[in-house]
């Protein structure tokens, strides 16, 4: 066994020893540098459950869930000015309550979305989690989006070619919401629900393995090897101002929508048609705000870790970058937009490549003191700005745990996911299926558009990804 795996005591098990200590990953140092306390780097994860947990059972569980992933179990450890790496040192326990319990009432669900936004767990107290429990806040089966402080008022979007009702009207169930809150600096969404899991699996006894990712066919990916992109030297298109809000901070508006429906046999995947109506929802919103036309460029992270127990606890994804032309973003052409995703998303999820890219593992190369890297990394930052892509598309897929809690709580029945939102993008498209169901999450910094225009660009990408089911075949 090793250090990295089981940290130090405190002495009652066996010698004390100094806590293991593990020098920051290229992603959490660059992360680290960047920090600003008007838009903190926090990933929020919302799990809905039909029915209550026992709040002491739910903190053992939970707790001896972190033990069982010690890497989670980290704080940021001091060090002089001058040294050359910031380490995470790792806890035998954590140093805090990490599971709480707010008060249930009117405004609970939506003042528990406020926090996890404004709110970002410090990374000097093991662990960079937060657990929030509220009880009794299920939403309504179908229920309108939902955004931090309150029901976004509807604009009109597009004109929508289905006639499919948008709500279900019901009782409103007595269920639970669990909030994780999660330091993004340290951690990412897929590896804190991976410990959810193993809470939930001690909690209920239930097997909450992960079912077997969807198997792409061989000859798809064959395929992946020589695409046409468009180059990356030109400034992409930033997503338009709207009516920003005085405070600073990210607003956030969570839908539940149907997966779309793809013909037997496509060459594109779901994850393409989302790709294509967050492109196309930028394209219809910048041209109703008179921006004009440029190329798009879309983040989207690549998790190829395993979901089981042993998967790696941290900040696991890589990001690629999809490039689209003004010409090609046509709804009018859907098929051969949808096409020309896939091969492009295939291609570049098979290429190899540092998380971040090969200029940001040289950047963090520790030759310097820390702390120069940071002065630098923030001037690159600023000066990239008008290069940093358009917007960030992260698709979870396909929740591969089943979140069960037991025959009292149930099992997950909605999850939400939002990543952070800071300009120079600005807005961020977050995405999961559970229960047959799409849960999309749209967060967007406060400094570049309102509550108002959230549910504007939530009703264009409804309508977008409706369009890639109806006319993916053309």
């Amino acid at each position: 066994m090793t250090a990295l795996e089981h940290p130090a005591r405190d002495g009652t098990d066996g010698p004390s020893r100094p806590p293991a200590r593990v020098p920051f990953p290229v992603v959490d140092e660059v992360s680290r540098h960047c920090l600003q306390e008007e838009e903190p780097e926090t990933v929020h994860i919302e799990v809905h459950l039909p029915g209550r947990l026992d709040p002491a059972r739910l903190t053992t569980a939970f707790t001896e869930a972190l033990r069982h992933h010690p890497r989670i179990l980290m704080r940021e450890a001091a060090g002089p000015w001058y040294r050359r790496r910031y380490e995470w040192e790792l806890t035998p326990d954590p140093d805090v309550e990490v599971v709480s319990f707010p008060p249930p009432g009117p405004g609970a669900l939506q003042h528990a979305r406020t926090r996890a936004l404004l709110t970002a767990p410090p990374l000097t107290a093991s662990p960079p989690i937060r657990l929030e429990v509220v009880d009794g806040a299920g939403p309504p089966v179908g229920s309108e989006a939902t955004d931090a402080v309150g029901t976004a008022p509807r604009r009109s979007a597009a004109p929508r070619t289905h006639t499919a009702p948008r709500t279900r009207t019901g009782p409103r169930p007595k269920g639970t919401v669990l909030f994780l809150t999660v330091n993004h600096t340290a951690l990412d969404g897929p590896a804190c629900l991976r410990v959810l899991a193993t809470a939930a699996e001690l909690y209920g006894g239930k097997d909450n393995s992960p079912t077997a990712p969807p198997v792409r066919p061989p000859e798809a990916e064959a395929k992946a090897v020589q695409v046409d992109t468009p180059s990356t030297w030109t400034p992409p298109a930033r997503v338009a101002r709207g009516t920003p809000e005085p405070s600073p901070g990210n607003g956030l508006l969570v839908t539940e929508l149907g997966v779309p429906h793809r013909p037997k046999g496509s060459p594109y995947t779901v994850n393409d048609q989302l790709m294509a109506a967050t492109a196309l929802m930028i394209t219809h919103w910048n041209r109703e705000h008179g921006a004009r036309p440029r190329p798009l460029r879309i983040t989207m992270p690549v998790d190829d870790r395993p979901r089981g127990t042993d998967m790696p606890i941290g900040n696991g994804t890589r990001l690629v970058e999809v490039p689209f032309t003004v010409e090609e973003l046509d709804a009018g052409r859907m098929g051969k937009l949808l096409r020309r995703t896939a091969e492009r998303t295939r291609a570049l999820k098979s290429l190899p490549r540092p998380q971040l890219g090969h200029g940001a593992a040289l950047l963090t190369a520790p030759v310097v003191p820390v702390a120069w890297r940071a002065a630098l990394t923030r001037g690159l930052r600023r000066a990239a700005g008008p290069w940093t892509s358009t917007t960030l598309l992260s698709n979870i897929g396909r929740i591969p745990y089943a979140l069960d809690f037991g025959a009292e709580a149930g099992r997950a029945h909605a999850v939400w996911f939002s990543a952070p939102a800071r300009t120079p993008r600005g807005l961020t498209v977050t995405t999961a299926s559970t229960a047959g169901r799409l849960h999309v999450a749209l967060r967007w910094s406060r400094t570049l558009l309102s509550h108002g225009d959230g549910a504007h660009l939530r009703d264009l990408f409804e309508h977008y990804l409706h369009a890639t089911e109806e006319d993916g075949s053309r």
